[in-house]
């Protein structure tokens, strides 16, 4: 018996009934979680179609407080809760929920659902931002040297290239760290991310903090130090989580 299960709005499978045994044992799969197999009318949540199984999970949050009611994702109108519907993490109303339940079958994305960014589209950011701080280093570099060395000086004791090595190395963590930290605390991305259209966001989509962008800067250091694997985790991620998005709960979304 093959299964199909919705995750982050898209639809995953087929799985075998084992295999979905195990992922609901792990959390990937919980009683609010859709599932379909041949044979259904329509995608149902896993606690309604094995609530045997379902018993142990916690259960459903209420409905989030909003005044004046909750937003259907789809049409985005407001209704009263025992006007909506929960499908996962989105609530859809009445009307919507057939359109809803065909994208699912489909595969196709949903209203509200976020889009990773890759591995890919990520590097051209972060290459373009390289270039970005590139730019006042270099100047800081022929400015020391031509200030520093005149023509036919001789250099016996090689101080001086090691000082300014471990010079424009703490100025460029210095740079890059209020660059990183002031653009993503405040923008939700740096230049580079703006120019490829791609934010910074917490799990839920929302903007981060400042505290959380000081945090992420420090932790992505760690990932250029294991030889960039930080970095490349990222592509092989279910999310495009790279090593410092997981150490701070963080997402990197096409906006």
């Amino acid at each position: 018996m093959n299964w199909y299960y919705a995750d982050a709005g898209r639809q995953v499978g087929p799985i075998t009934d084992e295999q979905l045994e195990e992922l609901r044992k792990s959390g990937a799969v919980k009683g609010d979680t859709l599932v379909w197999r041949e044979g259904m009318a329509s995608w149902l949540p896993y606690g309604q179609v094995l609530p045997a199984r379902a018993s142990s999970d916690p259960a459903l949050p209420p409905p989030p407080p909003m005044t004046g009611g909750i937003v259907c994702v789809e049409c985005g109108k407001t209704f009263q809760p025992d006007q909506i519907i929960r499908y996962g993490d989105r609530w859809v109303c009445a009307s919507c929920k057939p359109i809803f339940v065909q994208k699912l079958q489909e595969g196709a994305p949903l209203a509200g659902a976020m889009e990773y960014a890759g591995f890919w589209i990520r590097f051209v950011a972060k290459f373009i931002d390289g270039l970005i701080l590139a730019v006042p280093l270099v100047i800081l570099m022929f400015t020391f040297f031509f200030s520093n060395f005149r023509p036919g000086q001789r250099a016996t004791v090689p101080w001086a290239s090691i000082g300014l090595q471990l010079g424009v190395q703490l100025c460029y963590y210095a740079l890059a760290g209020v660059y990183n930290i002031f653009f993503i605390g405040k923008f939700g991305a740096t230049p580079g991310k703006m120019a490829v259209n791609i934010h910074v966001v917490t799990p839920e989509g929302g903007k981060i903090s400042y505290a959380r962008a000081t945090g992420r800067f420090f932790a992505e250091i760690l990932s250029g130090l294991i030889c960039n694997i930080g970095y490349i985790i990222a592509a092989f991620d279910r999310e495009k989580r790279a090593l410092h998005d997981h150490i701070c709960n963080t997402r990197v979304v096409k906006k």
